[in-house]
């Protein structure tokens, strides 16, 4: 993953190896998509997918690979956090997959450990559609649609790993391409999403799941969630949220809202301005 530069004696010895630093900086990108990738697909309703990448030895290596790159970085220790979903014995089949996701996430908002954004928070008439417009805002600032058909809420913590997913793809190819004007607006959204969305909700959400599913898939999932949203929040300078939060009253009920697939996203190719920065 990522790119070098030097001539042929250079790459022949690694001690004179010259590094592109930029090229760092993809390798960086690349390894947090994977893991925005790795949590949106976990999160989702649970396929063959769902199992050969994240719950089989060979997938949690490739992913604990990834994680492994930024460990490097952040000091952090999301590697075994990374290999933590495919450790339940004996293996699980997709109907176990199934039973869990439907004991912990319920067939409506409010199951054990709701998986939407606006579930959680104080009480407010206006609070949950103002946080729900704010989030319609962002994935069409960056020509992303909604895709009905799937009738999820635009809020799940899938949908929103998934905008951090096409994010940190996109800022790799502005990386790639030296598109400084593209770079900048990918970050600056990035830490606004964190600060305004994800990184408030998902320290909760995480530490439920993890108390709720503890010792097997997505009580690790959960585990992962929490440990790579605070290095996310922590890199980009904002206040990672509370371990607690409480569940507002009233649900928002469903909204017929969903985000389109990863491969949909990761179509798009130029950014469109979000509102400026606080």
């Amino acid at each position: 993953m990522g790119m070098r530069t030097g001539s042929p004696e250079l790459e022949a010895n690694p001690k004179s190896e010259i590094r592109d630093p930029r090229s760092d900086e993809v390798d960086i990108a690349l390894c947090r998509s994977i893991l925005y990738e790795a949590l949106a697909l976990g999160f989702r309703p649970p396929t063959p997918e769902t199992i050969s990448r994240l719950a089989s030895a060979e997938g949690a290596h490739a992913l604990a690979a990834a994680a492994a790159v930024l460990d490097s970085v952040w000091d952090s220790d999301l590697a075994p956090l990374a290999h933590r979903p495919s450790a339940p014995r004996p293996p699980c089949s997709l109907a176990d997959f199934h039973a869990s996701f439907r004991r912990l996430f319920g067939h409506t908002a409010r199951g054990a450990a709701p998986p939407y954004e606006t579930e959680y928070g104080e009480d407010a008439l206006f609070q949950p559609p103002q946080e729900m417009s704010d989030l319609g805002g962002f994935y069409q600032a960056f020509g992303l649609t909604l895709r009905p058909s799937e009738h999820e809420r635009i809020d799940h913590i899938a949908c929103e790993c998934e905008f951090l997913l096409f994010l940190a793809r996109k800022e790799a190819y502005a990386l790639v391409h030296d598109d400084a004007a593209m770079l900048e607006e990918t970050r600056r959204a990035t830490r606004l999403f964190l600060r305004d969305h994800l990184g408030r909700w998902a320290p909760a959400f995480g530490r439920k799941l993890g108390r709720e599913g503890q010792g097997g898939f997505y009580g690790a999932l959960g585990d992962l969630l929490v440990g790579f949203v605070a290095h996310e929040c922590a890199r980009v300078g904002v206040a990672a949220g509370p371990d607690l939060l409480r569940l507002r009253s009233a649900s928002l009920g469903d909204a017929p809202m969903a985000c389109g697939s990863g491969d949909d996203l990761l179509q798009i190719e130029s950014p469109a301005r979000i509102g400026e920065a606080e």
